[in-house]
């Protein structure tokens, strides 16, 4: 009798195992029929995805033809600067980035400086000068510094330094020096900084470039450059000189940095781009007849 049950007991348990095989067989073919739909899914939806950032799915697919910005110029409240002159904005795209341009300032010292604007350097700084020569910001001008950095300071309508347009760009091309501290000395023979014949922007503060800049007279280093260089005179650095060379007196705010004798920009223009390789910005001057 005990063998009769023992018999059932076996056959039912074989029963039972069986059983539970096929469900664990079935459950893992389900697992990975879901495994597998899941995998699909997601591919499908990665590459709609990608198809569609690429714009496969636009209903009216057309290639993206706008250039990137090359200039941005930020706004200045000319209500909280009186100084501030408003003459529009220059454009922020399709502006040259390769070559020079020549500027020409004609003032009451003697025969017209040029100069060579870096546009590879300087695409921006050359762009704001072009424009506002456009708009004869800079006609009938005073230089009204003469720094003691060794630099003619011009560009400002109102003489006081505070001057410009209503819109500021950052800097470009800053010179680099070989020491990593700002109070370090200069480190015998190594160039200067800003060589004689060096045309720079100067802001206040720094990096908030507007329409002032420099024609240095003569060589200057420091280890802690703030005057993005943009170009370099061509013609006319004898004129800069004699004008360096004039007497100062009291700009009204009890620095002696104002020429003796009124230094006018008559005119100054910019002309078209000439492409090719540009010099160097912080380069030596390029002689010429009027040269000194």
């Amino acid at each position: 009798m005990a063998s009769s049950r023992d018999r059932q007991r076996k056959l039912a348990r074989a029963k039972l195992d069986r059983q539970m095989a096929r469900r664990a067989a079935n459950l893992r073919r389900r697992r990975q029929i879901q495994a597998g739909v899941g995998a699909a899914l997601i591919l499908v939806l990665v590459v709609a995805g990608s198809a569609w950032a690429l714009g496969a799915f636009d209903s009216d697919p057309k290639q993206n033809t706008d250039a990137a910005e090359t200039c941005i110029w930020t706004p200045q409240d000319a209500t909280a600067n009186t100084n501030l002159k408003d003459v529009g904005t220059p454009a922020t795209k399709d502006l040259p980035t390769d070559g020079t341009r020549t500027m020409t300032v004609t003032t009451n010292q003697g025969a017209p400086i040029t100069a060579e604007l870096n546009l590879t350097n300087s695409p921006c700084a050359a762009a704001s000068i072009a424009h506002l020569a456009s708009r004869s910001f800079y006609d009938n001008t005073t230089c009204h510094e003469i720094t003691a950095d060794g630099a003619l300071r011009c560009g400002d309508p109102s003489g006081t330094g505070l001057g410009g347009p209503t819109y500021s760009f950052y800097d470009e091309e800053l010179p680099t020096v070989p020491s990593a501290s700002p109070s370090a000395s200069p480190a015998p023979g190594q160039p200067p900084t800003y060589p004689k014949g060096t045309v720079a922007m100067i802001s206040n503060p720094p990096g908030s470039n507007g329409s002032q800049f420099l024609l240095f007279f003569k060589d200057f280093t420091t280890t802690d450059p703030k005057f993005p260089v943009i170009g370099r005179v061509t013609g006319g650095l004898d004129v800069v000189e004699k004008i360096g060379a004039l007497p100062t007196v009291d700009n009204g705010t009890g620095a002696k940095v104002k020429p003796s004798t009124d230094v006018t920009i008559q005119s100054l223009t910019v002309g078209e781009p000439v492409t090719g390789a540009a010099p160097s910005a912080t380069g030596a001057p390029v002689s010429s007849p009027s040269a000194g």
